[in-house]
């Protein structure tokens, strides 16, 4: 591993001109109904959920596939499921390995710290965001009434279609961040974007948007200050104590627009990267070391669970 100060000496450079602001700061809330997420479903999710292999249409020669999916849009329609959301847009500024925006909230992140003996810059999301006259967005999406439903269907012994609510559920939730990114996405800085369905599964588009608790960005308490900056509660969203969103058809993250801006793997980091994202967070190293536990590279006294 490459000593933090060594890791951010290696950082992705990137230009940022020709910046383009989006066309409104602050939040607006969004909701939609279960017709208009559907042409967004990547059903090759669902096919795993049920530990069927194959890809997707491929998959239904599948006798037991093609069941499932003819299950599923049997129950698609007219299904008693509410998907709401929030979205904004924020000026922002990268400060070293964060992200400040509108001059409230400081989205801290990691960088890579793997010595890798060629050209790869060691990345850190911070990267793809101007030192000023930049924008980041933020979003958090969920889809009501799965549980409630799971549960009527469990009370009349029909353990499928309770598992079947759940599954499609997720399948909508990511659906429906999908369906908003484009629609950030077209507001902001690509307004004449028309992607197929098979452009859009396989993210053929400018920007990303990296979710905390995934390989770019692992640390799960920085959901915290996500869902403050958007009040998500006002659309039905909440934080568990481990910051795990309920309810659980829920997604949420960070709208990144550089067009060099890709999803990566932290991987390992070392003790000094840790000590000082400790500080940047202002907590104790101990309690980082307990969220960034699977990325820690280095030995630690015994840790107690979250």
């Amino acid at each position: 591993m490459l000593p933090i100060e060594q890791a951010r000496a290696n950082r992705e450079r990137v230009s940022f001109e020709g910046l383009s602001a989006p066309p409104f700061t602050g939040t607006r809330e969004v909701e939609v109904d279960v017709d208009t997420l559907r042409p967004y479903v990547d059903w090759q999710f669902f096919f795993h959920a049920w530990e069927l292999k194959g890809k997707f249409p491929a998959i239904l020669e599948q006798p037991a596939a093609r069941e499932l999916y003819d299950d599923a849009l049997g129950l698609l329609e007219g299904i008693e499921l509410r998907p709401r959301g929030v979205y904004g847009f924020w000026p922002a500024q990268a400060e070293g390995d964060d992200i400040q925006l509108d001059g409230a909230t400081r989205f801290c992140f990691l960088r890579q710290q793997s010595a890798y003996g060629d050209s790869r810059p060691n990345r850190c999301l911070a990267d793809y965001v101007a030192a000023e006259g930049d924008h980041v967005g933020a979003f958090a999406v969920a889809v009501h009434g799965a549980d409630e439903l799971a549960a009527r269907y469990e009370a009349e012994l029909d353990d499928y279609k309770a598992i079947m609510v759940k599954a499609l559920a997720d399948r909508l939730a990511e659906a429906f961040a999908e369906y908003l990114h484009e629609r950030a996405r077209r507001e902001w800085y690509v307004p004449d974007e028309r992607l197929s369905s098979d452009d859009l599964v396989a993210e053929r588009f400018r920007g990303i948007r990296p979710a905390s608790g995934y390989p770019a960005c692992p640390d799960h308490s920085e959901k915290g200050k996500l869902f403050d900056l958007l009040a998500a509660e006002r659309v039905g969203l909440e934080l568990t104590e481990s910051f795990a969103m309920t309810p659980a058809a829920a997604v949420s993250g960070i709208y990144l627009a550089h067009p060099q801006a890709r999803y990566f793997s932290v991987g390992r980091i070392g003790r000094d990267q840790v000590e000082d994202y400790a500080v940047r967070k202002g907590m104790s190293l101990e309690e980082t070391e307990r969220w960034l536990r699977p990325n820690l590279g280095y030995e630690t006294r015994a840790l107690s669970p979250l």
